[in-house]
């Protein structure tokens, strides 16, 4: 039996990379201190929507692979294979189209985002004092 294709999670592997990259820590770690965090954070968001991907691209490769076993060479086509040939179609491109929005969304939220530069270890400077401000006089 083929092995799915190694470049099958390359999408999720992207975006866990940039994730990982945004937050500083492997995303196991993320995904466990989103777990911990109310739902409505940035991360948590970031995480599930990694963790949608992810799924679908999953069931891409096992239909992809139920699909090959379906049509091997040495297997006849009948009218029950053909349904299962069309069933597993239709889920690859499903599958797609979800992996494919995903992508897209997560992609561009995290493109508009950048990691935090480490604050400063100095102390601040102190403020400059503003100018004085000029008299004017009043002339009758």
């Amino acid at each position: 039996m083929p092995q799915p294709d190694a470049t099958a999670h390359a999408t999720s592997e992207v975006i866990a990379q940039r994730i990982e990259a945004l937050f500083g820590e492997p995303l196991a770690e993320l995904e466990a201190l989103a777990a911990n965090a109310p739902d409505a954070t940035l991360l948590a968001a970031l995480t599930g929507s990694h963790s949608d991907l992810a799924l679908a691209e999953r069931n891409i490769a096992f239909q992809l692979e139920r699909l090959r076993e379906l049509t091997a060479p040495e297997r006849e086509i009948g009218r029950f294979t053909a349904g299962h040939i069309l069933d597993c179609a239709r889920r690859i491109a499903e599958s797609v189209a979800t992996r494919d929005a995903y992508a897209k969304s997560t992609g561009a939220v995290l493109r508009g985002l950048r990691r935090a530069s480490a604050p400063d270890t100095q102390p601040p400077s102190p403020p400059v004092p503003a100018a004085p401000a000029t008299a004017t006089s009043r002339t009758r």
